[in-house]
């Protein structure tokens, strides 16, 4: 054994040199001979999942869906840490509790801004990208998924196994499961079977000692806050259960657009009134943006009604034709497919073959650029007048860069009450607003603009959409809603955007944290803090915030 150690520990300072640790990157040094005592201890090799700067992966790990996050950084993470054993992730949650570095847990990459991998302090991500193993139960109707897949591993492993069985959750393929599922997961879907996280039956969990815990031994507590409000303020993730949802072999889609000369502002609002009250079976889901009309040459808005129907077209024309007649839908708007099929129609990836669904890197509409997103929920259906604000905001804005996204909700949405996950938003909202806007040139000046440009429309929006709190979706994270820069957020600031997200289901997850990690281990720029106002203070919640 004492042989094989000093093998060992040879071979992987040799791999060192390979991993790119140098006399100019010391303060690695700690963290890496932490590492190799745990590792050795537990008879891993660190050499194929621990990756410094200088490391020749340690670029295309780091790369995601948004740059904007990374371009501001004042600092890149120590190492990368992509795991295949759950006693690997052990050992760097030992590491990094000895030498007091802070942990950043990444399954996919698109948090909107990059909580999973920078960081204003040292830190060490951990890419959970190797734990993607899936496992399906027809007979039940099951699925046992490593947060590292993709989303769209998850739904090509489906299809594979069954051609009625799917899962309701996000169109992006390159999404991580993780972050997604446990933030929410609104999809096409989620209207008739709800959204990802109301489908979450088990989990296996591991907290800030180690441990590795599921549904019965984490308890009621701790289960109820990682389905909706997230799993990186509470541990680590590493699994899910998901119950699988029933779907017809056949369902149909269109994709139908119309400008302002084609009576787009009328059918915009007049969409507000029936999109969460039409058949559940039905997702219309809207999307406005600002462009140069081929015909006319001038600007106009362009509003896009793209469509899933769980069924086929002679059943949804009758639908259409009795509650939305103004769209003019033809038979030949619409095109019936199998529900794979649909993932990839609406990941813009149609002519692509579904092995496509299996890769990580964002392809077609989601190739990495800069973005900033933001969102909203409606109430009350936006005044003529108030679509004519948003019509000239995007005409500010450069061609196709500035997007609005309207996702109808009702349906089984409403079938859960506010509190029966963290995810509040159920009866009483109309729809969500998704606020989008990308630009390719890197540079202050260019950020800027456009940054200035959605904050400007966000501002201008809080007349039509939700009041006290002005609610907000948490897969769209969102740091003007505040902040605190060192992830030491406390409950008063941390409530700020807290209500926002999670609405009177917050003070519960503050309570959960104070119980799970009352030490603030697991924690980011807008993480849920436990039950005190800072570390640096250790003051205590006074009377005033009891929960």
């Amino acid at each position: 054994m004492e042989s094989w150690g000093i093998t060992f520990l040879l071979l992987f300072f040799a791999n060192l040199l390979v991993l790119g640790v140098s006399s100019t990157q010391d303060h690695n040094k700690p963290f890496l001979e932490c590492l190799i005592d745990q590792f050795q201890s537990s008879n891993a090799d660190p050499s194929n999942v621990v990756f410094s700067p200088n490391n020749a992966s340690y670029a295309s790990l780091l790369l995601a869906p948004n740059l904007r996050p990374e371009s501001t950084s004042p600092l890149r993470p120590l190492l990368i840490v992509t795991p295949y054993y759950e006693r690997e992730i052990q050992a760097v949650i030992y590491c990094c509790k000895k030498l007091g570095t802070q942990i950043r847990v990444r399954s996919g990459g698109h948090d909107y801004e990059g909580l999973s991998y920078v960081s204003g302090i040292p830190f060490v991500v951990l890419d959970m990208r190797n734990f993607r193993s899936v496992s399906i139960n027809t007979k039940d109707k099951t699925a046992w998924v490593e947060v590292g897949t993709t989303l769209g591993q998850l739904y090509h492993t489906i299809a594979r196994h069954s051609k009625t069985l799917a899962f309701t959750a996000g169109v992006c393929p390159t999404v991580g499961v993780g972050g997604h599922i446990s933030g929410g997961g609104y999809g096409m879907m989620s209207r008739k079977h709800s959204i990802a996280a109301d489908h979450i039956i088990d989990a296996k969990v591991t907290n800030a000692d180690g441990q590795i815990v599921d549904r019965r031994s984490m308890g009621g507590d701790l289960f109820w806050a990682i389905r909706g409000g997230g799993g990186t303020s509470f541990g680590i993730v590493l699994a899910f259960k998901l119950q699988l949802v029933t779907i017809p072999g056949t369902v149909t889609v269109f994709d139908v657009s119309r400008t302002l000369e084609q009576n787009a502002t009328n059918l915009v609002h007049k969409w507000q009134y029936i999109a969460d009250k039409i058949d559940k079976n039905l997702l219309l889901r809207l999307f406005l943006q600002s462009i140069t009309s081929p015909i006319h040459g001038n600007r106009t808005i362009q509003a896009n009604f793209k469509t899933l129907y769980l069924g086929r077209v002679h059943n949804l024309l009758p639908i259409m034709q009795e509650k939305f007649p103004e769209l003019g839908l033809l038979p030949e708007d619409c095109i019936e497919m199998s529900w794979i099929e649909s993932v990839l129609y609406f990941a813009g990836l149609r002519n692509e073959s579904l092995d496509i669904l299996l890769s990580r890197i964002p392809t077609g509409i989601y190739n990495p650029v800069y973005f900033k997103g933001k969102s909203d929920y409606v109430r009350q259906p936006i005044p003529i007048n108030g679509l004519k604000g948003i019509w000239r905001f995007l005409h500010e804005e450069d061609e196709n860069r500035g997007k609005l996204q309207f996702s109808p909700y009702g349906g089984a949405l409403n079938d859960y009450s506010e509190s029966e996950t963290p995810f509040a938003h159920r009866a009483g909202y109309i729809f969500m607003i998704h606020y989008m806007v990308s630009w390719t040139r890197p540079g202050n000046n260019e950020s800027e603009r456009h940054m200035n440009w959605i904050r400007r429309l966000y501002g201008y929006m809080a007349p039509y959409v939700s009041k006290n709190p002005r609610a907000a979706y948490f897969n769209y994270r969102d740091l003007d809603l505040g902040t605190n820069n060192e992830g030491n957020t406390s409950y008063a600031q941390a409530s700020v955007w807290g209500l926002k997200y999670f609405g009177n289901n917050f003070n519960r997850l503050v309570s959960v944290k104070t119980k799970v990690d009352p030490s603030n281990f697991f924690r980011n720029e807008q993480s849920v803090p436990p039950l005190y106002l800072s570390a640096r203070t250790k003051e205590f919640i006074t009377a005033d915030h009891k929960l």
